[in-house]
C-alpha cells in the first residue's frame, strides 16, 4: 500500500467515531461513503492499526490514509453554480435539476465545486464539499463545508436538528390548510409539516397547491413519500406519483427554498432564501 495522507486529530471535546470525525479531513476521500469503504478495506489506520468504523477518536491521534481503488477525477466539471453565501469556512450554492450531489459519475455537484467555490485560507482547508443531500430531480439550497472542521460541526448541526430546512413544492388534489405528516420511511419513522399557501382548480389534477413543507427528520425522499402517503403527490413526481396524474417532461415541483441556522464559527444567524423556479408560477394562471 502507498500513503496518501497524514492527519493529527484535534481535541474533541466529546468523543465521536472515526467514521464521522474523518469526513472532511482528507483530500482524496471526501464523503461519508467513501471513507466507510476506506475503513473496511484497512485503508485507513490510527496509530499505525486499521480501525473499524465504530473507533472512537478523542484527539492526538495519528490518521494514515493508503492508496485505494476509490476514484477521483482531475479533469474540472464545467458547470456553472449561482453562489448564494460564502466564506471562509462555509458556502450555500443553488442546485439545479437534474444533476445528482455526488456519486459514482462524472457530472456531479461535488466535482463542480472546486470551479465555483474559493478555497479556504483556514490552516484544515480541503476539497468543498456537500454536507447533505438533495434529490437528483430537487433544486434549490445546498449546504457546502469548506474545511474539515466545518464539515464535522455542519454535521453535528444536522444531527442534532440545529439547521431548519423549508421546501416549496406544488401538489395534486385538495389538501387542508395545513397538516402533520407521521409514518415510516424506508422502515424509519420519520415527521413531516405542510402549510398549505394557496390552491387553484385545475382541469386535469382537480386542484393545485403550493405548500411550504417542513421535514422533522431528513429520511431519503421523505417529502416525496409523505405527500403520496396522503394522496398529494409532488406535481411531475415519477417515482412517488399517481400513475394517471403524472406530469411528464417539467421536471419534480420540489424546491429547497430556505436554510436556517447559527454559523458554527461565527455564530452569526444565517437566514437563506432561494426564489422558487419561474415554472412554480402555473398556480397563479
Amino acid at each position: 500500500m502507498r500513503l496518501l495522507e497524514t492527519h493529527i486529530a484535534k481535541e474533541q471535546k466529546s468523543p465521536i467515531r472515526i467514521q464521522e470525525y474523518a469526513v472532511g479531513i482528507f483530500n482524496t476521500v471526501t464523503t461519508r461513503s467513501a471513507v466507510k469503504k476506506a475503513i473496511k478495506k484497512k485503508l485507513i489506520l490510527i496509530d499505525n492499526i486499521p480501525v473499524t468504523t465504530a473507533r472512537i477518536i478523542v484527539g492526538g491521534e495519528k490518521i494514515t490514509l493508503f492508496s485505494s481503488e476509490i476514484k477521483t477525477t482531475t479533469k474540472p466539471l464545467k458547470l456553472k453554480l449561482s453562489v448564494v453565501f460564502e466564506d471562509d469556512y462555509l458556502a450555500v450554492i443553488e442546485k439545479p435539476p437534474g444533476i445528482l450531489v455526488s456519486g459514482n459519475t462524472f457530472k456531479t455537484i461535488d466535482n463542480a465545486l472546486e470551479q465555483n467555490i474559493n478555497k479556504s485560507n483556514q490552516c484544515d482547508a480541503v476539497k468543498p464539499r456537500p454536507v447533505h443531500r438533495l434529490d437528483y430531480p430537487t433544486t434549490g439550497l445546498l449546504l457546502i463545508g469548506k474545511t474539515s472542521s466545518s464539515i464535522q460541526l455542519l454535521n453535528q448541526l444536522f444531527e442534532h436538528k440545529k439547521i431548519k430546512k423549508i421546501y416549496h413544492a406544488i401538489t395534486i388534489g385538495k389538501m387542508n390548510s395545513d397538516g402533520f405528516i407521521l409514518s415510516k420511511v424506508n422502515r424509519k419513522e420519520a415527521k413531516s409539516s405542510y402549510k398549505t399557501i394557496h390552491t387553484v382548480k385545475s382541469d386535469r389534477f382537480e386542484f393545485l397547491n403550493l405548500v411550504e413543507l417542513s421535514p422533522k427528520t431528513g429520511r431519503r425522499h421523505q417529502l416525496r413519500v409523505h405527500l403520496l402517503s396522503i394522496g398529494n403527490p409532488i406535481l411531475g413526481d415519477q417515482k412517488y406519483g399517481i400513475e394517471s396524474l403524472i406530469l411528464k417532461g417539467k421536471g419534480l415541483y420540489l424546491h429547497a427554498s430556505q436554510l436556517d441556522f447559527t454559523h458554527p464559527f461565527t455564530k452569526e444567524k444565517l437566514a437563506l432564501t432561494s426564489n422558487l423556479p419561474k415554472k412554480f408560477n402555473l398556480i397563479n394562471k
